[in-house]
């Protein structure tokens, strides 16, 4: 039998798609996400089934009635003539040996996964994180192995996806932290000792332009302050903004926080929420204005005033 349908092959081809699903799913490109989860979940599937006994591999519709001798080593055949069951059968065998249970949420996303072949799916694939843990893990536990043989860096990452101990947000934050250290990681690979720590001393110079402090008015009236705190996933300088909330009856301007982003990792939080459990340290933001822009005597009407990327034309 051909070494590509053995246990090891699908094994690792499982582990390789994994670990791209993580990235993509970190990167926010949802419709790779969706493919390469597929991928993980059908060779994984299939690594289960041709470790029981590789006849169960032997897709029966459009079949090639030579598979079963094939696959039981008693004949050749040319690789174009191999074809083995698909990822829903797949999945149906492994439910009748009770390996795994009724999944809509599995099944939603193997449909994904084929629409993301052939257009895009938009955020359909965001929330199934925890869908292609819970059943990856499902089938490890089948094969006898520990979860870190399989996710080995993404281990901690695939444990707060599934963890309902912890609200949906704190998971959802916690698991874009952990991808965006990750993400910030794989950037140092291959360079010089050193250079992460020579880029962190100075991260204005990576990624285009490192705004902040600032502050925003219209008037003697507050519109916007732009900080800078360390960030949450990776350490460097996180840009952080405020918006007003109005004064309190001392008169001292009371701010929440509305955004965090950092250039060098790819972290973004949005609202108070998220970035409270990032665990991001407010207290130390930086509030002292390197620049103060002023629209001069008050104007009729408020000003809102956002930062983000500069595009040509």
């Amino acid at each position: 039998m051909d070494d590509s349908l053995s246990y090891e092959s699908f094994f690792k081809g499982a582990q390789k798609a994994a670990f791209r699903a993580m990235d993509d799913h970190g990167r926010g490109e949802y419709d790779e996400f969706a493919l390469h989860a597929g991928v993980a979940i059908e060779r994984l599937a299939k690594a289960v089934l041709v470790k029981k006994n590789p006849a169960y591999l032997i897709e029966f519709r459009n079949g090639n009635p030579d598979m079963l001798l094939y696959l039981c080593g008693d004949l050749e055949l040319e690789i174009d003539q191999v074809r083995t069951v698909g990822a829903k059968d797949a999945l149906k065998r492994l439910r009748r040996l009770s390996v795994l249970g009724p999944d809509p949420q599995l099944d939603l996303l193997i449909e994904i996964r084929n629409g993301a072949a052939h257009t895009s799916t938009g955020d359909k694939a965001k929330s199934h994180l925890p869908t292609l843990a819970v059943n990856i893990g499902a089938l490890l536990r089948d094969l006898g192995l520990p979860e870190p043989a399989f996710w080995d860096r993404w281990t901690s990452a695939v444990g707060v996806a599934v963890d309902q101990k912890r609200s949906e947000i704190q998971r959802e934050v916690e698991i874009r932290i952990k991808q965006a250290r990750h993400l910030f990681e794989d950037r140092f690979v291959g360079l010089p000792e050193g250079s992460k720590e020579a880029i962190l001393a100075s991260p204005e110079q990576v990624g285009g332009l490192m705004l902040g402090p600032m502050t925003i008015k219209n008037g003697e009236k507050t519109m916007f302050m732009l900080t800078v705190i360390p960030c949450p996933a990776c350490g460097a300088k996180a840009s952080l903004s405020f918006a007003p909330l109005g004064r309190s009856s001392t008169g001292r301007l009371e701010l929440e926080p509305e955004a965090l982003q950092c250039r060098l990792c790819g972290l973004e939080l949005n609202g108070a929420e998220e970035i409270k459990v990032s665990g991001a340290d407010t207290d130390a933001a930086t509030t002292s204005s390197s620049a103060l822009f002023n629209f001069g005597p008050p104007l009729p009407f408020d000003v809102d005033v956002r930062w983000g990327e500069t595009h040509t034309g």
